[in-house]
Order: C-alpha cells, then structure tokens, then sequence
C-alpha cells in the first residue's frame, strides 16, 4: 500500500488504508456504516462447484472479521470459456451462489472476462452500526485469543495440487474452507471482544503479528492447542510447501519468539499461507470459555483457545 497515492482526510472513512484491516468502512450515518471489501483467486481444488464455495466464503470472510453483516455480492470472473467450455463455470458460480445464498447475502451482477485459466471472486458489501466495528488492532493485555478453524490449509492444498492427497483429506480441507465465519461471528455478538481479524494468506503468524504491530501488546501463543489438519507435518517434511508460507515465516521470523521445541517444520506450520481461515479472536479472558463453549453449539466445532495477549514483549509473539 505504501505504493499509493496519499489519500485525502474524509471524516466518514472509518477504516481504510492507514492500518491492515480486512475491509474498508465507510459512515453513511449516525446508525449505519458500510463494509466493503474483495477477493478472489485461481483454483484451489479440483472441484469446481466447491472452488466456487470457498472462493465466497473467503471474500464473505472480511465482512464477518469486521463485525458486519454482508448484504450484497458481486461476482468476479475471468475463465478461459473456449478452452473449458460453460458446463464448469456453471457449477463454479452455483457453488458461489449457494453460499451466498447461505450468507443471507444477495448476488446483485459482477464482471468477466476471458483470461487464460479460471480466477473466481467477490466483492462483498455488508453493514454495521459505525460504534460496533471489529478491528484488529486493539486487543488488550489479559484477552485470550480464540482460533475457529485449524490451519495447515496451504500445506494441503499444495498437496493436492502435487496429486498425493487422499480423498479422505481433501474432503476434510475442502470443508473447512467453505465453512462460512458467520456463525463464529454471531456467537460473538454481545461479547466484549477487543480484536479480530481473519486468518488468511499471511498465516497464523502474519495475522497475529498484525494484530500487535505498532501496539503496547504482545501474543504468547501455545502451539500445542492450535489444531493443525491431520498429516500437515508429514507433507511439510516431504516438501509440499507453498513459496508463501516459505516466504510469511521469513517475514514474521524477527517478530517471534520460538521456544527450542518448536521445529522448523512446526514453525513452517504456523506460518502456513491460509484460503478461507478462521477467525483470530481476542476478548476478555473471563467471557473466553463461555464463548468457546457458545461457537461449539453453533457448529463452530474446531473453535479453540490458543493463547492469550500480554503486555510483557509489545509487537513480539512467544510461540510456547
């Protein structure tokens, strides 16, 4: 971003450039602000009514981060039609769609073009009351921090492309992806949460950082109680890794704290580039069990606490 033009000062931009946030807010009035956001990218799986489903729960993702709920969508296209012709593309957008449509979004149009393999993505708007945005920069020391997915998304995706995943574990990954964060995100309502943001390409690691960067705090996180997508390790160590998570950790190396036990591979882990994560969720460390326990009944089955924010190494993370 530091490539850009230097914005004017608009007293409605509640959230945009200045700071590393999911999605840019915008105050229409007293009671209403808008959330925008977008993304998209090229085939992470090999099904395409599936691609389709992860592509929106992704983008559906920020506005969830945020705090908002999404109103409406937009759909971004590119896809080589005379080369694949329209059979998949139709079930790339069903499978959009039907996400969507389980988002209580509204697909309104979009935009495509020819392009020489298939990139799916959304822009996504949603609403919240201005005084009750997420950012995710503002946790405090004593919050805990709660993870509603695992990760080890990158890894296996690589796996996949490199053709040695099993079915049983594409199935599993492929699932966690498409899980909407909106039911994370209702249970949160009403709980007094500090920071959130969620877990995407930067990793584990990245997002935490940007939660610290440029604060009085610090994160101590317990490796041990983040849950890891069964046999991520195993393909680590037999190099199906992404030049993304290669590059995340040797961006967020200087920042961390490594206890010895903790491997290259598990730091690798950590780091791992992540589509369509979970939420990272700081709050009070008192309201943290009864939240835990509250996304569990929603179906937010892998919610977990993974550590907690401390004031002791401000903008540093303690990997234990």
């Amino acid at each position: 971003m530091r490539y850009l033009p230097k914005q004017e000062f608009n007293e409605n931009v509640l959230i945009g450039l200045e700071t590393p946030d999911d999605a840019g807010v915008y105050k229409l009035s007293d009671d209403l602000a808008l959330i925008q956001t977008v993304d998209f990218f090229t085939p992470i799986v090999d099904d395409p009514y599936m691609y389709g489903q992860i592509a929106a729960a992704n983008a559906l993702s920020d506005v969830y981060a945020m705090g908002g709920i999404p109103l409406t969508v937009m759909n971004i296209v590119g896809y080589p039609i005379h080369k694949l012709g329209p059979e998949m593309l139709a079930e790339i957008l069903k499978g959009s769609a039907d996400k969507i449509k389980e988002a209580g979004a509204i697909l309104i149009g979009g935009h495509s073009t020819d392009n020489v393999e298939p990139l799916i993505g959304l822009s996504v708007t949603g609403t919240a009351h201005p005084n009750e945005i997420w950012t995710n920069h503002e946790a405090k020391p004593g919050d805990k921090l709660i993870l509603t997915k695992p990760i080890g998304v990158g890894i296996q995706t690589k796996a996949i492309k490199d053709g040695v995943l099993d079915q049983k574990r594409i199935e599993r990954v492929t699932e966690v992806m498409a899980f909407l964060n909106k039911y994370a995100a209702e249970a949160m309502k009403g709980y007094p949460v500090s920071a959130v943001t969620d877990v995407t390409g930067f990793g584990l690691l990245g997002h935490s950082l940007e939660m610290v960067q440029n604060t009085n705090v610090g994160l101590v996180i317990d490796s041990a109680k983040v849950e890891i997508l069964d046999g991520t390790k195993e393909l680590a160590i037999n190099k199906h890794v992404p030049a993304g998570s290669r590059d995340n950790l040797k961006w967020v190396s200087q920042h961390v704290i490594f206890e010895d036990h903790i491997d290259q591979y598990d730091q690798l882990l950590l780091a791992d580039a992540v589509t369509s994560g979970g939420l990272l969720v700081a709050l009070e460390g008192k309201a943290a069990e009864d939240l835990l326990q509250k996304m569990h009944g929603l179906g937010v089955k892998d919610a977990q606490i993974i550590g907690e924010v401390t004031d002791k190494h401000p903008g540093k993370i303690h990997v234990v």
